[in-house]
């Protein structure tokens, strides 16, 4: 399968943090890939800036590194490597201060596209936004990235927010959320609106509830402290999970364009209707023979901050009246898996004799890992026997459907750099959805913590805590299986 390479202009991408683990684990091994695939013109440049006192040469030698050990089975080109190492610049840089920016100013071209990476610390963002103009680097079509946290309440995010705004428009501002970047994410989009079959059906008549859950096998430790101040909630469900959220609750928007797509998702986060205290589930992993519990890790052993949630959550618009929504995610799970599932009704009546089993097509998104959707369907299990029925699933995993070269497409931070780079904004927040979505959870928070809840212990490898279960049990429906 030979992928269709779209021309971009020539560019300088500059690095803020350009020494740290982002920047080593996923954008520049990222951008070599994209530099094999010819997605980096002639001329274009990456220019890395951080605190670290280094030259150019030095910063070549730790991204040659960075590709050996994250570029893949790309990262053996030798030649590539080379040649790739020739677009690579350094400049050490002080975000506070004066120190660098002379020389930043005199490397980053005028006559090229400008793409600045905030791979720093959301602390940063003003200092960096400011210098960029009083140093007059940027310009009126420069290009900023910025990694969330995106604030940690609706204040920071508004404040945030003004921060950029002081210094960029809307339309120059990248906020990047690597799940978005996912290819079954956007294949989700087109299973949606680019199919007859599904669009009719995906609604309240046809919808019994729909899942998504996003489990990790990994605990906190490494960034216990940092954790321990944000939770499940802000890390993962105000902005992965949310955005999963609107792209499947989404009405059609009249073109697939960057602001009717935000248009269509920031209507989906401000129908979202608050969530009642019972219908919210907190927890805390436990020690187990791999690890100590999450406090330990934390070392906080009175923390009342949530490794685990899980909620049920309605939309209050004529589609989805009705259909409740159930989010989850936790570290520590029993495995590491994202998914999407549709879970569509019964049928009214059954005409075969004796099949008195619960059938139900199952639409399942797999973000992660083996990336696919299939469709459970009912048919008749072969053999003698009479017309006995079997759920089996249509499964379309990428790297059989679409042959060998399926498991070769970007890595979500390349595509997201890319389109950053071709000005495509389809694929980033807006600031007015950033601030929608902490409107939205802040009173979920607050609640919690004025209520002093304690989080639920759950095991460690398991699928999180009992109460979660019961969730769903006390509606007569249950968690898909979180499968290693």
């Amino acid at each position: 399968m030979v992928s269709r390479v779209i021309p971009v202009e020539t560019f300088d991408l500059v690095i803020f943090g350009g020494t740290g683990d982002l920047a080593r684990r996923k954008i520049l091994p990222g951008m070599f890939r994209r530099f094999l695939s010819g997605q980096m013109p002639q001329g274009s440049r990456i220019i890395g800036a951080a605190r670290s006192e280094m030259d150019s040469a030095a910063f070549r030698a730790m991204t040659a590194d960075a590709i050996a050990a994250f570029g893949g089975k790309e990262s053996h080109d030798k030649k590539g490597l080379k040649d790739f190492l020739q677009c690579i610049d350094y400049i050490a840089i002080d975000a506070k201060g004066d120190a660098g920016w002379a020389e930043l100013g005199a490397m980053v071209r005028q006559d090229v596209v400008q793409s600045f990476y905030f791979s720093v610390a959301p602390a940063f963002f003003g200092d960096l936004a400011e210098r960029l103009h009083r140093n007059k680097i940027a310009n009126a079509d420069s290009r900023i990235v910025v990694e969330k946290p995106f604030g940690r309440d609706l204040e920071s995010a508004r404040a945030l927010n003004a921060t950029l705004a002081a210094h960029f428009d809307e339309r120059q501002i990248y906020r990047i959320d690597h799940y978005l970047g996912k290819e079954t994410v956007q294949n989700l989009m087109a299973v949606r609106f680019g199919n007859m079959l599904f669009e009719p059906i995906w609604n309240n008549h046809y919808v019994d509830h729909i899942q998504i859950t996003v489990a990790e096998t990994v605990s906190v430790e490494g960034r216990g402290a940092y954790y321990d101040k944000s939770g499940a909630m802000r890390d993962m469900v105000q902005n992965h999970l949310m955005q999963l959220l609107c792209l499947i609750a989404m009405e059609p928007p009249s073109q697939f364009g960057a602001d009717e797509v935000r248009d269509e998702k920031l209507k989906v986060i401000r129908a979202l209707q608050p969530v009642e205290p019972q219908h919210i589930v907190r927890g805390q992993y436990d020690a187990d023979a791999l690890g100590p519990s999450y406090r330990e890790d934390a070392e906080n052993p009175r923390s009342l901050t949530e490794s685990f949630v899980a909620m049920k959550c309605h939309i209050a618009n004529w589609r989805w009246a009705g259909v409740p929504f159930y989010l989850r995610t936790g570290k520590r799970m029993k495995a590491r898996a994202s998914e999407i599932s549709v879970v569509f009704k019964d049928l009214g009546h059954t005409i075969f004799e004796g099949d008195e089993a619960r059938h139900r097509n199952i639409l399942s998104i797999r973000l992660q890992p083996n990336e696919g959707i299939d469709l459970q369907v009912t048919i008749k299990e072969p053999g003698p026997g009479g017309m006995r029925l079997v759920d089996v699933p249509l499964d379309m995993t990428f790297a059989d459907a679409l042959g060998p070269d399926a498991g070769d497409v970007p890595d979500a931070y390349e595509r997201l750099i890319m389109d950053v780079i071709r000005g495509n904004q389809t694929l980033f927040m807006r600031g007015d959805e950033v601030e929608a979505a902490w409107a939205w959870t802040d009173p979920l928070i607050q609640g919690w913590e004025e209520r002093e809840d304690v989080p639920k212990h759950y095991e460690a490898g398991s699928t999180g805590p009992e109460d979660a279960l019961m969730l769903m049990h006390r509606d007569g429906r249950k968690w898909r299986e979180i499968k290693a």
